[in-house]
């Protein structure tokens, strides 16, 4: 009968039976069908809890035992969620009780007056428990694997974050120490000039001057916002109003509380959340309005982004190189959040929510309306980050 590599390998049976016929019948019956198998009989409930600590390719049980049931047994297995075979074997079962064992986990039974298919029966229980235990294998390296993927995410999002800050500190140390001495030594020579060929020429190197220091500011912001070190709120105050300054969409900031010693990497991971969404609301949205409310209630943090733009398509999110949102989905989990994306006819909004670990001091304005106090985009005009005027 075995012809599979299961049926030809020595099997480990685990049968408890207090009858010894009943336990020759079932050996003379699985060594007619060609089984080869080593086989420990046990009918003592202590016995049987300390055997179930060693590997057992199948456990096959009576059903009537001394004090317990095979039931027992079953409930023994399950609470050490072991994934092992059980066959309940019994001269005595109603249909009642070998429906709810089976319904209990037992994967067959059978009645000893019709021991036939036992072999066939103990050979398909092994070979789907097997299955199930590499399913169970499968999913554990599958999730092993999406936690790394989310640590390397992670890890990488800190990376960056670390080479745009040592970049930006290098562009502000020398390229904006050099354009700010080279800003006044050409107007130290303006000054002192009475040529007008000369002075038209230093005029347009001020001119060029002035602008390569504007980039460079502009450079700074994106690569490490220093307007983060006035607050979170500060930040998304001045981000929303370049936003508005650039597209000449209204953007409005809404906050019902001040945010005050956040957690490390949270108002970085905000700010960037919402200068994303800002990018695809000028890229895709078609908006005439945005909004931007952040917002700290039971300890959670909810920065949310919506526009009344033309919404998203089914399609959109699933595209292949749609990388936008799945980065902001890995930046957030940096630090504990997640992102909640919903779009309709009347717009999109993004939900970016934190919960914030360690003490955050809040408090309400008691002058705010009851959506809080509202700044346009437009009056946050003062940026402490800059080189300030010469």
């Amino acid at each position: 009968m075995p012809s599979s590599p299961l049926g030809e390998r020595r099997l480990r049976l685990l049968h408890i039976e207090d009858s010894d016929l009943d336990h020759q019948l079932i050996l003379a019956q699985l060594q007619r069908a060609g089984l080869r198998f080593d086989v420990k009989r046990l009918d003592s409930l202590p016995d049987i809890e300390a055997a179930l600590v060693h590997p057992w390719d199948a456990v096959i049980s009576d059903y009537n035992l001394p004090g317990f049931s095979g039931l027992v047994v079953l409930d023994l297995i399950k609470q050490r969620e072991l994934v092992l075979p059980f066959v309940l074997v019994s001269g005595e079962i109603g249909e009642d009780t070998a429906v709810a064992a089976m319904r209990t986990g037992a994967s067959d039974y059978l009645l000893k007056n019709n021991l036939a298919r036992l072999a066939p029966a103990l050979l398909h229980a092994i070979e789907s428990c097997e299955a199930q235990r590499a399913r169970q294998e499968a999913d554990r390296e599958l999730l092993k694997s999406k936690q790394q993927l989310h640590e390397l995410a992670g890890h990488l999002q800190t990376s960056i974050e670390m080479e745009r800050a040592a970049i930006a500190r290098e562009i502000h140390d020398d390229v904006g120490g050099s354009l700010t001495a080279l800003k006044f030594d050409l107007a130290w020579i303006a000054r002192h000039s009475r040529d007008a060929a000369i002075l038209q020429r230093v005029q347009s190197a001020l001119d060029t001057v002035t602008s390569a220091i504007e980039s460079s500011q502009r450079i700074m912001h994106n690569l490490r916002p220093a307007i983060l070190e006035q607050g979170l709120l500060a930040a998304v105050q001045w981000l929303a109003a370049r936003f508005e300054r650039r597209t000449g969409i209204p953007t409005a900031v809404i906050s019902s509380s001040e945010l005050m010693q956040l957690p490390a990497g949270v108002p970085l991971v905000a700010y960037r959340t919402a200068q994303e969404a800002l990018t695809n609301v000028s890229k895709h949205a078609g908006a005439s309005r945005v909004e931007l409310e952040l917002s700290m209630d039971g300890g959670v943090l909810t920065l949310e982004v919506k526009d009344n733009g033309q919404g998203l398509a089914p399609g959109d999110l699933s595209k292949a190189r749609s990388f936008g949102i799945r980065g902001l989905h890995e930046r957030a989990a940096t630090v504990g959040g997640w992102v909640d994306l919903s779009s309709g006819v009347h717009g999109t909004s993004l939900i970016l929510s934190v919960p914030l670990r360690g003490v955050i001091d809040a408090f309400d304005d008691e002058d705010a309306n009851e959506h809080g106090p509202v700044t346009r985009a437009s009056d946050a005009e003062h940026d402490p980050s800059t080189w300030g005027q010469l």
